[in-house]
């Protein structure tokens, strides 16, 4: 089985996709690039980081996005911006069963500054203007990068995220955490802090990830197909919204006056939190299921 996180954005589409089904949009011998890279003189890449395509998942028709998190960590300029906005608006008309985000990158490319953020921005919408058309987005974290930034925001506008524990979700990252509030606060080079805090196992416990699934890409392929049943066609609801808008309230009801991680879990149930980093993907997913099915009988 190829592990997701070592793999790169083309492989991870091929795997994921069923075979032979991958068509890739504007391709690297289109040669679009970022022409504010250019005028720095700094290097480019021909898909400007960012792999489009259509293709097949499991017999069903799908759009997907796969950023090179190789390239600028995966970072979101114009170009690659207006790829992602592309292919969500292609969603729109062609109502594939699902748009899928394959998401590595730390967030805005601060080499194209304003141009960057304007990208992202759109990209958020898109993705809400798709879901509102009844086409499921769903954001796969896993990649080294992790999701950062702007694009954080993006994943959590997907109808779900699905991530492994090594892949990580959160606005800042921790190197500017700890520059913008001192290593007291939060000391980036703690790796096991760092994973506590935006990992894919905690971020499924705290309901910001749907599910948790090993570092294969077979796995995403599986826990996609699964998600992207579920999801079904229906629009974007304001009964969803305000759903979400109470978990964010109990959740900060929860975890207030905790300082770690693992006081979170301690709140949401989790009998013995120590044990949580030793526990593989099934294992995991199973105890969070048990979780959630508690959560919802006491509701």
């Amino acid at each position: 089985m190829s592990s997701y996180m070592e793999s790169n954005a083309r492989e991870r589409l091929r795997h994921l996709l069923d075979t032979g089904t991958l068509h890739e949009f504007l391709p690297p011998a289109k040669r679009i690039v970022s022409p504010h890279l250019e005028q720095l003189d700094t290097p480019v890449a021909f898909d400007d980081g960012v792999v489009t395509a259509s293709g097949l998942l499991q017999g069903q028709p799908v759009l997907a996005a796969a950023q090179e998190g190789g390239f600028i960590g995966g970072a979101v300029g114009e170009v690659h911006g207006a790829k992602l906005v592309g292919l969500l608006r292609r969603a729109i008309a062609e109502r594939p069963a699902a748009v899928l985000l394959l998401l590595d990158t730390g967030g805005v490319r601060l080499h194209e500054a304003n141009a960057g953020l304007i990208a992202v921005s759109e990209v958020m919408r898109s993705v809400l203007a798709a879901r509102n058309a009844g086409v499921p987005v769903l954001a796969l974290i896993g990649g080294a990068n992790g999701c950062f930034g702007g694009m954080g925001i993006v994943a959590c506008c997907a109808n779900a995220v699905i991530m492994s524990e090594e892949g990580r979700l959160g606005l800042s990252g921790p190197e500017v955490i700890e520059t913008a509030h001192g290593v007291e606060e939060y000391d980036a080079r703690d790796r096991a802090l760092v994973w506590r805090t935006s990992g894919g196992k905690h971020r499924t416990l705290t309901g910001d990830s749907r599910r948790l699934v090993a570092d294969t890409v077979e796995a995403f392929r599986q826990a996609a197909a699964e998600e992207m049943a579920a999801c079904g066609h229906a629009a974007l609801s304001l009964e969803e919204l305000e759903q979400e808008n109470r978990m964010l309230a109990q959740r900060l009801d929860a975890t207030e006056g905790c300082r770690d991680p693992q006081d979170i879990w301690l709140g949401l149930g989790v009998a013995d939190p120590s044990a949580v980093p030793m526990l593989d993907a099934e294992a995991f997913q199973r105890m969070a299921a048990q979780l959630r099915t508690k959560e919802d009988a006491g509701a």
